[in-house]
């Protein structure tokens, strides 16, 4: 069975709106570990909109599990994975102007720059993700700049309606996950996935880790984190094939 690492980005996000120093983030990680999460995701944006430096500083000094940091591939960013050595740094696109992380990032089209990102963290002892479309092109970038891991972007699967497209976009993901296991690739994925939509991505074998962030702390609002993340944890139980 995959395992879930919950995004603590939009605790932080509710944190910003007043400037305040609650919810921490930094707490909230500590919940979702004793709930049975096992792993901790945050993104550490260049503009600093919800995770900010004192959060992931804190985090790795007391996460148990495993800490995920989501970033851009920029000198600035990979100079503060390569100080802090979280166990993951997973690379993703950023801009500005975008309410949450759009598409994939562009491996085939950026090689030489992810390339030497890439490099940086593993030696510094990172594992590396790389979080991408579930696109042929980009799986066979991703091992050629010797990543670790992909992470599938869902966000296609997890938006689409009709019954076809869903099926579709899913076997995109299954086929990418394979492409990925071949070429010798770690698999995760995430983005968009919800209590309604996870049971059929857990089902693809590959798939270790699944990032599940905004639907989880939404729940949360109305339940409490720890409820929240229990009820993912069970309805991604559910979604695994009885013979796991």
């Amino acid at each position: 069975m995959a395992h879930l690492c919950v995004n603590i980005d939009h605790i932080a996000t509710l944190r910003q709106a007043r400037r305040e120093t609650e919810p921490d983030p930094v707490a909230a990680a500590g919940i979702v570990e004793q709930a049975g999460a096992e792993g901790v995701t945050v993104h550490l944006r260049e503009d600093r909109r919800h995770i900010q430096d004192r959060d992931v500083d804190l985090l790795r000094k007391t996460v148990k599990t495993k800490l995920n940091l989501e970033m851009a591939a920029t000198d600035e960013m990979v100079a503060i994975a390569c100080r802090l050595r979280p166990d993951e740094s997973t690379l993703v696109p950023e801009k500005r102007e975008e309410l949450t992380t759009e598409g994939g990032l562009d491996v085939a089209g950026h090689e030489e720059k992810i390339a030497a990102a890439v490099k940086r963290l593993k030696l510094a002892g990172i594992t590396v993700s790389l979080f991408i479309a579930p696109d042929p092109a980009q799986v066979r970038a991703a091992a050629g700049v010797k990543a670790d891991f992909v992470e599938l972007h869902t966000g296609a699967y997890a938006h689409a309606l009709q019954p076809a497209e869903v099926d579709r976009e899913l076997g995109l993901l299954a086929t990418a996950a394979m492409q990925a296991h071949s070429l010798g690739l770690r698999v995760n994925a995430g983005h968009g996935l919800t209590y309604a939509n996870v049971g059929r991505v857990v089902r693809i074998p590959e798939v270790e880790d699944l990032n599940i962030g905004h639907n989880i702390i939404a729940r949360a609002a109305l339940v409490g984190l720890d409820r929240a993340v229990r009820e993912m944890l069970a309805a991604m139980k559910k979604g695994t094939p009885k013979e796991v």
